[in-house]
């Protein structure tokens, strides 16, 4: 498993924020919910927000890293925060609103975790995600292809990143036997960073900790800096400082049908 450092990952707080507010905006303003999941909640952010706009519900945070479990617990926040994987993941008591911003993409076989976690809503019950889009972009491109080359190519050989998102139109059809309520749609974020390396900056507290944990420390730097040459390439800086940084993303909002009879 990744290490996390949750100072790396809110170095970017306003642009990883929008996104979770965007979906936030998008849930239902009927929905009363008493039971609240906040799936890979990382620094507990978006989980406070739902205990603080839902005062009627019980609301747990679900993360499998202690170091941001530990900067969750830290927030003045009315929420159970959990140690575990979403894998494993099998509420006890059917879920109103399972809501997840940015961590399905480390997880593999979107077919068949979909329509599980669909199957945990109860009846009138929400599944709210947000997946990167990350098999597009010229980035993620150049980090497979420096990982893939150099001396480290056989220490990296083995390494698992994020999993690419799966069409629209997939999600759809694995979520409408259960789901009739849907609104799926995608959004590119077209991010305006400063900053000497603001995209190796961005990815150290995300996509590039796989790669860095499998790296010994004197392999860490010229593996960062092959990346870093690619990158200055790719997406130079502009005149006024500014490095453009698109980032595409799908969100689902998914509401289970009033026949549903209990957790999947």
């Amino acid at each position: 498993m990744a290490s996390w450092d949750p100072d790396i990952y809110v170095l970017y707080r306003r642009y990883r924020e929008r996104p979770a507010f965007d979906l936030l905006a998008a849930l239902p303003e009927d929905l009363d919910p008493r039971e609240i999941w906040d799936l890979g909640c990382g620094p507990g952010e978006q989980a406070a927000f739902l205990a603080a706009r839902y005062p009627q519900a019980r609301v747990r945070g679900l993360d499998s890293s202690p170091e941001m479990l530990s900067r969750a617990r830290a927030l003045p926040a009315r929420v159970e925060w959990v140690q575990g994987d979403i894998e494993g993941f099998a509420p006890e008591t059917p879920a109103d609103l399972l809501f997840s911003n940015a961590a399905l993409h480390w997880l593999d076989d979107h077919e068949t975790l979909i329509p599980r976690l669909a199957g945990m809503l109860a009846p009138g019950g929400v599944l709210a995600v947000q997946i990167p889009v990350v098999e597009d972009l010229g980035w993620r491109a150049s980090l497979t292809e420096i990982a893939e080359t150099g001396p480290w190519a056989e220490r990296l050989r083995g390494v698992v990143g994020v999993r690419a998102a799966n069409a629209p139109e997939d999600y759809y059809a694995w979520l409408a036997p259960l789901c009739p309520e849907m609104d799926i749609w995608t959004t590119t974020y077209l991010h305006a960073l400063r900053g000497e390396d603001p995209i190796v900056e961005w990815t150290m507290g995300t996509s590039l900790r796989p790669y860095l944990d499998a790296l010994p420390d004197d392999e860490k730097t010229p593996f960062l800096d092959a990346w870093r040459r690619r990158l200055a390439q790719d997406h130079p800086r502009r005149a006024d400082g500014v490095t453009l940084f698109p980032f595409k993303r799908l969100f689902i909002v998914a509401r289970r049908g009033d026949e549903a009879s209990g957790a999947g």
